[in-house]
């Protein structure tokens, strides 16, 4: 069956694009391929800039690299984790043909402005809404301000196929050439490696419970290494050239999966934001500081920052409580060689010491009241960044 026409995937892309108020959607192996066709369908490459934040992962910063394109990045902004209109103007020059706009952790960047400036310097905007499905700007779902928006369901993510990801756009020209692009070279994951995605996320479903999530990380983690199962990221993707079959097309069974969380999506956003709300009022009581976040946050995780980092991560480990560390490094994570991938150590300050202090709490539909208490009781025992 043509992907483009009536299979599952073209039904998950096209409600996909429905729900977030897109006219058009493609769906993916990962987020990040699609990403890179986006990249393409813009005809960026070799001579062109791309600016970035110093604040992601580097398999975002990636495909920039693939296509050729030279990557510059930009800081964020004290107590947002997003950059701003300022910071990215800073960067622009006369090379510079896009910008990514991240939405860190479900938090909306102050888009708006953004875009204007883009405007102003004829610069498309991508947004890179992979932790921020559900987030608003104003009643205006985000991944709707730029030319086009990626999105992830990585195991982390706020809906979940195991991989996968979409594009969305409402730019006819663009969707196009995304289309046509696709059926060039788009190759299909085999049968196999789609069944064996299958049967990860049912030994997902079976280990992602609060209590064990450390050691069953932990015991993924590896297990991707050794190649015996479908990890988010392979050890090609830390390298700068681009892995053999990167850009791949979602499975039958993986946007079948994709469907049925999108149609649990309210649920799980009213679950997000009562668990936000609990950890706000919770810590509060504690005095911890509270960071108030914009109204149309959808947390994907809650960040916190702590001192010692690495000591409250190994005990939140120990005592089996659910700890991020995103983001561990300017191009997450800590493994990654900046200097390889175009990063020069000091070049963003406020992000650099961010991930230093920054840890996560979940806020998945696996974490009952109960859970959330216990985590906000561990984190009485930590002491909070000082933070400048």
């Amino acid at each position: 069956m043509d992907r483009l026409t009536g299979s599952p995937q073209t039904q998950l892309a096209r409600a996909f694009a429905a729900r977030v108020s897109a006219a058009h959607g493609f769906a993916f192996w990962k987020g990040r391929v699609g990403l890179y066709a986006i990249l393409r369908a813009l005809r960026i490459g070799p001579g062109d800039e791309v600016i970035l934040p110093g604040f992601t992962c580097v398999v975002v910063q990636n495909p920039i690299a693939y296509v050729g394109a030279t990557t510059v990045f930009t800081d964020i902004v004290r107590g947002s984790y997003n950059a701003n209109a300022a910071s990215i103007e800073r960067k622009i020059t006369p090379r510079t043909r896009a910008l990514v706009v991240q939405h860190s952790f479900g938090i909306p960047s102050e888009v708006e402005p953004i875009v204007e400036l883009a405007k102003k310097h004829r610069i498309d905007v991508i947004e890179d809404c992979c932790l921020a499905l559900g987030s608003t700007v104003a009643g205006r779902p985000v991944g709707t301000f730029g030319r086009a928006a990626y999105w992830s369901f990585q195991w982390s993510k706020t809906i979940t196929s195991g991989l996968g990801g979409v594009v969305t756009t409402s730019d006819q020209e663009l969707a196009e050439r995304i289309e046509s692009l696709m059926r060039s070279e788009l190759i299909e994951p085999t049968r196999a490696l789609d069944l064996r995605l299958s049967l990860e996320r049912t030994a997902h479903r079976a280990m992602a419970v609060p209590g064990i999530v450390p050691i069953a990380t932990a015991a993924y983690r590896s297990a991707t290494k050794l190649g015996v199962v479908t990890g988010s990221s392979s050890p090609e993707e830390f390298d700068s050239a681009m892995p053999t079959g990167f850009f791949r097309g979602m499975g039958t069974r993986q946007a079948g999966a994709a469907l049925r969380a999108l149609s649990e999506l309210d649920l799980n956003v009213a679950h997000r934001r009562r668990t936000s709300e609990r950890y706000s009022l919770m810590l509060d009581r504690a005095g911890w500081p509270v960071r108030e976040f914009p109204a149309g946050s959808v947390l994907v995780r809650y960040p916190i920052e702590v001192e010692d980092k690495a000591k409250v991560v190994a005990r939140a480990a120990r005592a089996g409580i659910e700890l991020g560390t995103w983001f561990e490094s300017p191009l997450h994570p800590k493994e990654t060689n900046l200097a390889a991938h175009g990063y020069s150590a000091g070049s963003c300050p406020e992000g650099e010491r961010v991930c230093a202090q920054l840890v996560n709490l979940p806020t998945h539909p696996r974490v009952s009241d109960a859970v959330a208490e216990s985590t906000v009781d561990f984190v009485r025992s930590c002491r909070p960044a000082n933070q400048p």
